[in-house]
C-alpha cells in the first residue's frame, strides 16, 4: 500500500454506488436457504466477471461457494468473506424489494425465506469492495481474494468449502477478514482482540414415552409432559450451576409432540442451543444439559434412553491480537470516533474462523452498523432500542 492515507485513497476514486444498491435490493428479494444458494453464486459469479478485473473465479466450492483471486504481484495473501444463505423466516417489513420466497428445507417442508440476517449486505459489501480494490490496484500490491460462503447458517459452510479443496483451488491467505452487520447505528464499526463472537452447540433431542388416548392418560408414558420438565430443569443451568461472571446461554428453540390434542404421542422432540464463550463453562454446560435430559427421562420413566444428536456446532470467533491491532489503526484513521475497539463480545456465532484456522492462519472479524442514524437517534431517546431495533 502507498503511503496516502485509505480516505485519501478511497476519496481518489470513487465508484458508482448505484448498481450496488440495485444489486442489494435483488439478492434482499430473492434469498435462498442454506445449502440451495444457487442463483446468489451465479449471480456473484457473473458480477464478479463483469468487472473484467483480472479475477480468477472458482465456482461450486463446498456446495455454492464462490472465490475469486485477484494476483496483483508480490505481498501479502489477504481472504475476504462474506456469506450468502439466507433463514427460514417470513418477512413483514412492507418493503417494495421485501422478500415473498418460499423454499423446501432440508426436511422437505415448504418455508417462508428471507435475508433476515444481514448476509444480502455482506455479499453486496463485498462485491464492491471487489471493484474498489480492483480499481486501486496500483496502489498495492499482494493476492486478494474474495470468497463467499455457502451454509454459515448451520456452521457447516466454512468447513465444507476447506474440505473440498479450497486452498487446492486457491492461495492459502496469510490473514483471513470478515464482518457482519449488526443493530449498531449505520457508519459505526466495532471490533476487539481475542473473543469476538461466541462457541455454539445445537442439538436435537428426541424423548421417548408410551403414546395413548388422551382420557386415558394412566396407560401412558407421555413425552409432552416429559420434555416440558427437561425444558424448565434447562433453564437453571444457566441461573444455578454457571458462575455469575461467566458467560452462558442455554435456549431451547423448538418443542414438538404429537399431531392433535386428544392422542398422547409415542414421543418429542425438542432443539437446545448453547452458547459459551471459555471451553470450561462449554464443558460444564453441556454436561449438565446431558445429565438433566437423561435425569428427567428417567424420573418420568420413559420407555428407552433419549437420544442427543448434535445439529450443528459453531467455533469461537477469536481476533488474533496483532491482525486486530492493524485493523484498530486503518478503522481508528477511517472512521474516527465511530470506531469502539473494544466492543463486547457477541452471544452471536460464526465459522468464518474456519478459513484460517484450518490452515494456521490468523483473522480478524469486526462489526458495522445497519440500522439509520435518525431511526437509532430517535429509538435511543426513547428507550427503545431493544424493543424496536431487530
Amino acid at each position: 500500500m502507498t503511503g496516502q492515507s485509505i480516505k485519501s485513497l478511497l476519496a481518489s476514486l470513487p465508484i458508482d454506488l448505484r448498481p450496488y444498491e440495485d444489486l442489494y435490493s435483488h439478492f434482499h428479494s430473492h434469498p435462498e436457504l442454506s445449502l440451495q444458494e444457487s442463483e446468489t453464486a451465479s449471480t456473484i459469479a457473473s458480477h464478479l466477471r463483469s468487472l473484467n478485473a483480472g479475477y480468477t473465479i472458482h465456482t461450486s466450492i463446498g456446495g455454492h461457494g464462490v472465490a475469486g483471486v485477484l494476483d496483483n504481484g508480490a505481498g501479502k495473501i489477504v481472504l475476504l468473506r462474506a456469506d450468502m444463505d439466507a433463514l427460514p423466516v417470513g418477512e413483514k417489513t412492507g418493503l417494495d424489494y421485501a422478500s415473498k420466497v418460499t423454499m423446501k428445507d432440508n426436511d422437505d417442508l415448504l418455508k417462508p425465506v428471507m435475508h433476515a440476517c444481514g448476509h444480502d449486505f455482506h455479499i453486496t459489501s463485498l462485491l464492491g469492495a471487489a471493484e474498489r480494490l480492483a480499481n486501486l490496484k496500483d496502489k498495492w500490491s499482494g493476492t486478494l481474494i474474495v470468497l463467499f460462503q455457502p451454509n454459515e447458517e448451520r456452521g457447516a459452510g466454512a468447513s465444507a468449502m476447506v474440505e473440498d479443496g479450497l486452498y487446492n483451488k486457491i492461495p492459502v491467505p496469510d490473514v483471513c477478514l470478515g464482518g457482519h452487520v449488526m443493530a449498531m447505528k449505520a457508519g459505526h464499526v466495532g471490533s476487539r482482540i481475542g473473543t469476538v463472537m461466541s462457541e455454539s452447540d445445537r442439538f436435537k433431542v428426541t424423548l421417548f414415552g408410551r403414546g395413548g388416548h388422551g382420557s386415558m392418560p394412566h396407560r401412558t408414558v407421555d413425552p409432552v409432559v416429559m420434555a416440558a420438565h427437561v425444558v424448565l430443569r434447562l433453564q437453571n443451568i444457566v441461573s444455578r450451576e454457571v458462575d455469575a461472571n461467566e458467560f452462558a446461554v442455554v435456549t431451547v428453540g423448538k418443542l414438538h409432540a404429537g399431531h392433535t390434542e386428544n392422542i398422547i404421542a409415542d414421543e418429542a422432540e425438542i432443539r437446545v442451543d448453547v452458547r459459551t464463550q471459555k471451553p470450561k463453562v462449554r464443558d460444564q454446560v453441556l454436561a449438565a444439559v446431558h445429565r438433566i435430559v437423561k435425569g428427567e427421562c428417567e424420573a418420568s420413566g420413559a420407555t428407552k434412553e433419549p437420544l442427543i444428536e448434535i445439529s450443528s456446532k459453531f467455533p469461537m470467533t477469536v481476533n488474533d491480537e496483532s491482525v486486530a491491532k492493524t485493523i484498530e489503526h486503518a478503522f481508528s484513521e477511517y472512521f474516527g470516533p465511530k470506531f469502539d475497539p473494544n466492543i463486547p463480545c457477541s452471544n452471536a456465532s460464526e465459522d468464518f474462523s474456519v478459513l484460517g484456522t484450518s490452515q494456521g492462519r490468523p483473522c480478524c472479524f469486526w462489526f458495522y452498523g445497519g440500522v439509520d442514524e435518525k431511526t437509532w437517534d430517535e429509538k435511543e431517546k426513547a428507550g427503545r432500542i431493544v424493543e424496536d431495533i431487530p
